[in-house]
């Protein structure tokens, strides 16, 4: 029972090490999205497995938890076992001082143990507030616990350092199973006559006559005599091994990102709209994005050390240095954020979106880091999905095509926005009515697909204003049947690849994953791609 306690702690914390490992690469988001950008990294599919960084994440943070509970249950067996089964001869392998020894002195006494303890509180902390019930209601206590993973590693690092494992220094003197004379005869052991010339004056009692030695017993045991007492010295920890690298990597990153975005942008204009939503414009220079990125604001005056990542809505070009954020007011940041850039606070009762100027706080911007909308140019043909607010990296892609769509793969997108209710849609409802008017002017009115669906509805079924007109036509009341609209997009792209794109709730995200996953007759093939702000 004593070697199943060690073998057990010894195997999970292998698995420990593995993960606490890998589970901050995928928090190295420049190194990500730099893999993303470049031509290192040519292959689409490959590509898409960085989409599943935050999965990744979040699958070696649940492998820790479990795993570390295992670990906990060995070494609490280990030290009952210690305690009750303490050995005089090998006191350098007792972790107990001696027999009967309280076992909560090895657990709170010791560096091994303390560190252990604090360990799994700050692992608990850490689990409870990433449940999703924790990060909807108060993303705070989510941030601020997250980022005691600093504790966990620098605690991890010293719990290590006990030197409760150890390893045989001598095996030459001493190999495994060798016959130590001087210890079995002090014990009153007989030996065979074969022993009797080379130790004559420990044989107590004469070997019994009838019994034979085989010779080759003589022979080995004669060559497996040992010569010292057995030496024991503690296993240097292996877990430096494993997350001084992915530990300083990070690191280093969180520095580059600190310098650069130490310089607080300009805001130019804070614009707010209906249901609740403010968009911001910016200028930074030297800054640079594609299509379908996001970026880290963070308001020193709002929070000290909070910070939340948002799309951009406008990418900078050529021409314009400009960009910026759509972000809905929910919760307690957004909404000190939006009381700081705006004069006033009842701007909800608003209708048209309004300009606001005054004297804005100093916001910092890190990034831009990468998404899978980045893809969304990348294939000949793309069906984008949003719902609500889901609709922000979408943003991007379209102001980018209204600059020009010819130097770009795509070649037909199919837009898909489903939201509650009317106000909604006039967010982006001048962007879309000024790209709809420009392909009609270029002869390409087929480029772009535009479906607008209301899913709730209280008898107002059009957008007003006479502007918006050719987004009346477009606009559905309902829910998508999204079966049809899968079967009639392959129907119109027989034996094509199509990226299909969603940013929206689970549940729009998974029936549209089961869709693309199906076969169909027309060869047409959908490859899933996906962005949660849940």
């Amino acid at each position: 029972m004593l070697g199943l306690g060690l073998c057990i702690s010894r195997a999970s914390a292998s698995v420990l090490n593995l993960n606490c490992c890998l589970v901050l690469l995928p928090m190295c988001r420049v190194l990500l999205a730099f893999l993303r950008g470049s031509q290192k990294v040519a292959s689409k599919k490959t590509r898409r497995l960085l989409d599943k960084s935050k999965t990744f994440h979040v699958t070696c943070g649940v492998t820790i938890c479990i795993f570390s509970v295992l670990h906990v249950a060995a070494h609490l067996v280990n030290a009952l076992n210690f305690s009750e089964n303490y050995n005089e001869e090998f006191v350098a392998l007792n972790a107990a001082n001696y027999r009967g020894e309280d076992p909560r002195k090895l657990l709170f006494a010791t560096v091994p143990g303390l560190t252990g303890v604090i360990m799994v509180l700050v692992l608990f902390l850490m689990c409870t507030a990433s449940t999703y019930a924790i990060r909807v209601s108060n993303y705070d206590i989510f941030w601020y616990t997250h980022n005691l993973f600093f504790v966990f590693y620098m605690l991890l690092m010293l719990h290590v350092s006990g030197g409760v494992l150890k390893y045989q220094t001598n095996l030459e003197e001493h190999p495994p199973g060798c016959f130590n004379p001087n210890k079995t005869l002090r014990q009153n052991l007989t030996v065979p006559k074969a022993f009797e010339e080379l130790f004559p004056d420990y044989t107590t009692e004469p070997f019994p006559e009838d019994l034979p030695v085989p010779e080759p017993f003589v022979q080995n045991s004669l060559m497996r005599v040992c010569s010292k007492e057995p030496k024991f010295q503690s296993h240097f920890p292996e877990t430096w091994f494993w997350i001084s690298g992915p530990l300083c990597l990070y690191c280093v990153e969180r520095l580059y990102r600190y310098i650069r975005s130490n310089k607080p942008v300009t805001i130019t204009s804070v614009i707010s709209h209906p249901s609740n939503v403010l968009e911001v414009r910016m200028v930074k220079d030297d800054f640079e994005a594609r299509p379908g990125q996001y970026v880290i604001l963070h308001c020193p005056r709002v929070s000290a050390l909070e910070s939340h990542p948002f799309t951009l809505t406008m990418c900078p070009t050529d021409t314009k240095a400009t960009f910026g954020v759509h972000l809905k007011v929910v919760g307690d940041w957004t909404e000190r954020f939006r009381d700081l850039l705006l004069l006033h606070s009842n701007q909800d009762t608003e209708i048209l979106p309004i300009f606001q100027q005054r004297r804005y706080p100093k916001v910092y911007v890190d990034g831009p880091f990468g998404s899978p909308f980045e893809e969304s140019l990348n294939y000949e043909v793309s069906l984008c999905v949003a719902g609500g607010i889901g609709v922000t990296p979408f943003a991007s892609v379209l102001n980018t095509l209204l600059d020009g769509w010819k130097c770009y793969k795509l070649r037909r997108l199919y837009f898909i926005w489903v939201c509650r209710d009317i106000e909604s849609f006039r967010w982006f409802a001048d962007l879309l009515c000024m790209l709809h008017n420009k392909l009609w002017q270029e002869n390409r009115p087929d480029y772009i697909n535009i479906q607008l669906y209301l899913s709730q509805t209280d008898g107002i079924q059009k957008i007003i204003g006479e502007k918006y007109q050719a987004l009346n036509s477009r606009l559905l009341i309902g829910r998508p049947r999204w079966k049809l609209l899968f079967d009639d997009i392959a129907k119109c792209n027989r034996r094509k690849t199509i990226g299909v794109f969603c940013c929206g709730p689970n549940k729009i995200s998974k029936i549209l994953h089961k869709l693309s996953n199906s076969s169909n007759s027309y060869g047409t093939r959908f490859e899933y791609n996906k962005e949660s702000f849940s």
